[in-house]
This record gives structure tokens, sequence and C-alpha cells, in this order.
């Protein structure tokens, strides 16, 4: 078979890295990358450390808003459509890219393959969570990370067919975690020990792009007991920049700043963590994956399996509500809930069945 995958941000290079070797073991793949994430620290990074194969395609399709991206997406992906002559397209996650890879494919009458199908915050006011919605109801093949986001699409009556097959990230997580647990340069790096700092990451647009929102924030930050390391989104620094509060951060003797992080160091940070903050989707998992509780900048999630398993607290901006997670004991148990790492093997096997 010949697959068009499209990516564009950072989790889809480590979501691809972990599918793209083994697909083209038995397939012919070719790698679209979208440009959505074009600086080279959330770029070009991933497929140096990871050795995810340079894209046969470039798009460079970055900036602007949600709908004028998408727009521009599409119309570079049918004409790339329409030379390559995939048998399938593969997506991965709730980006304007995999809507767009989404779209294109359905619209020319090729099967799409979605992997990460299911995963809802219910929170319609969120990009990702329209796009996942989307993506999912054009999808022939919806590849699960859990039974929970499997029950999601039966309840939606999605028409294509849905398949478990664990989470591809813990598959990246399980080859990279040792190294990742032993590294205690990386936290020294930055003049922090080990198990005595928290990482932060924020970049949602409903958390840096509304000012208030953001000054909630940096609130939040300044009151955090410990240590924090803060590696800041371009666009976050951007806004922080423009709202005058990257000096007021600036300021905290107990942040540190610092350029986004390739995914090695950042795992490594991750692991040595007491705890992580985040508003990403993706980094609440990486940081269940660690062993290491965290701390939800938003009120949802789309991985609602960590906060059950009490790993993972929601306390959108609330400052007391983030000092009280942080005194919670960690819990006792630490539940499989994503699979066995071979989450790739089954994603590479189902796509081979949309050949039939």
């Amino acid at each position: 078979m010949k697959i068009l995958t499209v990516v564009g941000n950072r989790p889809q290079f480590i979501k691809a890295a972990a599918v793209s070797g083994l697909l083209r073991a038995e397939h012919e793949e070719i790698l679209v990358h979208t440009g959505q994430h074009y600086d080279d620290a959330l770029s070009s990074v991933f497929f140096a450390e990871l050795g995810l194969s340079a894209p046969e395609h470039e798009l460079g399709i970055g900036g602007g808003s949600n709908t004028s991206q998408t727009a521009r997406m599409l119309a570079a992906l049918e004409p790339l459509l329409e030379e390559t002559v995939p048998d399938a397209v593969l997506v991965y996650g709730d980006t304007n890219s995999t809507l767009a890879g989404a779209l294109a494919a359905a619209q020319r009458g090729v099967p799409v393959a979605h992997v990460e199908a299911g995963m809802r915050s219910f929170d319609r006011s969120m990009p990702e969570e329209l796009n996942r919605v989307l993506c999912d109801h054009m999808s022939e093949l919806l590849l699960c990370a859990s039974h929970t986001a499997a029950e999601n699409l039966r309840r939606e009556s999605v028409a294509g067919r849905v398949e478990v097959v664990g989470d591809v990230m813990v598959d990246v997580a399980l080859r990279w975690q040792p190294a990742a647990r032993a590294d205690r340069a990386a936290p020294g790096a930055y003049g922090l020990d080990p198990g005595s700092y928290l990482l932060l990451t924020a970049h949602r647009a409903g958390n840096v792009d509304e000012p208030e929102r953001l000054r909630a924030l940096v609130r939040l930050v300044a009151a955090l007991p410990e240590p924090v390391l803060f590696p800041a989104h371009p666009r976050t620094r951007a806004r922080l920049q423009s709202t005058g509060l990257l000096a007021e951060l600036e300021r905290l003797e107990g942040v540190r700043l610092a350029e986004p992080l390739g995914y090695v160091e950042f795992s490594a940070l991750v692991c040595n963590a007491r705890a992580v903050l985040t508003d990403s989707g993706g980094v609440q998992k990486e940081a269940y994956l660690a062993g290491v509780p965290c701390i939800t900048l938003r009120s949802t999630t789309e991985w609602v399996e960590t906060v059950d398993a009490g790993w993972n607290t929601l306390v959108d901006l609330d400052v007391e509500r983030a000092l009280a997670a942080l005194e919670r004991p960690m819990p006792v148990d630490h539940p499989r809930l994503y699979g066995d790492g071979r989450a790739a093997e089954r994603c590479v096997a189902a796509i081979g069945t949309l050949a039939s």
C-alpha cells in the first residue's frame, strides 16, 4: 500500500516516530510535514532525536488563525493527493494538520486512518476538540488508545471501524524512559536537583491569548512553593512579551525560563520533576507514563483515565486548587492505562487491512 502520512506538530512527530519505521517496512509511506510547528525547537529536533525519516514534502504552512491555516493546508494537500494517489491517509491527534489531512482525503474518497481516535474533553470551545470530533467522523479506521476512547466513538455512532490498539506514545516512552530517569544532568543544567522542582508548560489559546487568563497564569506561577522550570512555547513567550508579563516572570526568583526543548531533554526533565503543571494534552500523558503527578491548568481533559487514577488533577488557573494538588500524596497504584508498548505494531497491522 501507499500511505500518505500528515504531521505538523511536536506530539505528532513523536507518535509518527513510533509508527513510521514499522509502516515503511511493509508499505510505502509518504511523510508530509505541514509546517504547523515550524520553529526548529519544535520541529526538526524531533526528527533528528527520534530517528524519524525526513519528510518527503514540507508545506511550510505555519501561523495565522485556525481557519486560515486549515484552509491553506487543504489547498496544499489537494494537488499532493492528486499527484501521489495514496491508498490511505494517516493522521494523528487533534491539530489543524489532522483536520486538514482527514478532510482533504475524505473529499477525494481516500480512506482515512486516525491514530488517537475517540479522545474527548467535551469542551467544544477548544479547537482541538472540534478537530478530533470532525476527523473521527471522516475516518474509515479509528485507532484508539483506550477503551474509554472506543466507547466515546460507539456512543457517537461513527461510521468507521473502531479498534483499541493502545497508545503509540507508550511505545516511545518505554524506549526512552530508562535513559531519561538516569539523566541527572538535564535538571542540573538549570541549577535544579532531581525531585525538587516543578516543570511547567503552557500554550493553549484559552490560557495565553486572553490577557486576563495569562495574568492568572503568572499569578499561579508566582505562588508556587518550589523552583519552576518553564520552557516557553514561542507563541506563549510572544504573548508574555506583548502584555509586559515576561519581565514580571523573569523577576521571580524561583522561575527559570527556558527555550522549547527536544524530546530527549524534556523527557529527562519530566521524569526527574516533583510534579508537572501543564495545559497540554500530550504532556499530561507524558507525566503519567513517567509516574510523575500532573496538575492540569484546564477545567477539562481528554485523558480522563489519568484523573480517575489519581495522577492528574484539574485545577484550571485556580491558585488554591493548584497548591492543594501539590500537597496530595502520590497514588500508590500506577495502572497500565494505555497499553503494553506494542501499539505501533497494531496500528500498522490494522492499516494494512484497508487494502482489502
